[in-house]
């Protein structure tokens, strides 16, 4: 939902007019904003769900849309990105399910200064038998701090703006990349539920956001 130019300045990145379009209910295999470390000044539109360089089948990406930071350094369709082509996710927030109700509540997860930021992830390139490219990503996740925990084992891994730089350095150790992959402190995150409108990735509205009233 941030506009253009907010994400410009806060990233410091060039953002091709007609590119974006702010998003309010994104989902795996959309198209969404990633500055990659082959290019850290400039963002761009690569696809929800890694599909490895050497897959067979780009099929694959719809079971990649997500890295365990615990053994994203082992899986072969990991290792490489993990190592040759890490990225920032460009985000201001996310969505998870609380499962023990019957009818699974929606949350939306955000910083409390409201402000865009980063996933950790990973991206890849894969081309077909006529040279076209599909550039992808997927988003580690690690175990959830205190305020996620309550409705979800796991979360995204949002990086601290000190760490966006270094995650993009070429030359960063690879143990001291993985140390990088733990949960974003939960006294700095809120979260609140929002319509079960969020469950169908066609309400890309605003109206997905508002919070909403399951007593």
């Amino acid at each position: 939902m941030t506009a253009i130019e907010e994400l410009r300045q806060r990233f410091k990145v060039e953002i091709a007019d007609g590119s974006y379009r702010p998003r309010f209910n994104a989902a795996p295999s959309q198209d969404l904003l990633v500055i990659p470390q082959e290019s850290p000044h400039k963002a761009s539109l690569y696809r929800w769900g890694l599909v490895p360089g050497w897959a067979k089948d780009p099929k694959i990406g719809r079971q990649l849309i997500n890295a365990r930071a615990e053994t994203v350094a082992d899986k072969p369709a990991f290792r490489t990105p993990f190592e040759k082509h890490r990225c920032l996710v460009l985000s201001d927030g996310f969505y998870e399910w609380d499962k023990k109700p019957a009818h699974h509540v929606p949350y939306r997860v955000i910083l409390k200064e409201q402000e865009p930021f980063v996933f950790a992830g990973l991206c890849d390139y894969w081309k077909d038998e006529t040279g076209k490219e599909i550039q992808s990503f997927t988003i580690i996740t690690t175990e959830a701090n205190s305020l996620v925990a309550k409705i979800h084992d796991r979360m995204p891994v949002i990086l601290p703006r000190d760490a966006e730089e270094k995650w993009l350095d070429a030359g960063l150790d690879l143990k001291k990349a993985q140390s990088m992959l733990k949960a974003y402190p939960s006294g700095e995150m809120e979260m609140y539920p929002v319509s079960t409108i969020v469950n169908n990735p066609k309400n890309d509205m605003a109206a997905v956001l508002k919070p909403a009233n399951y007593e």
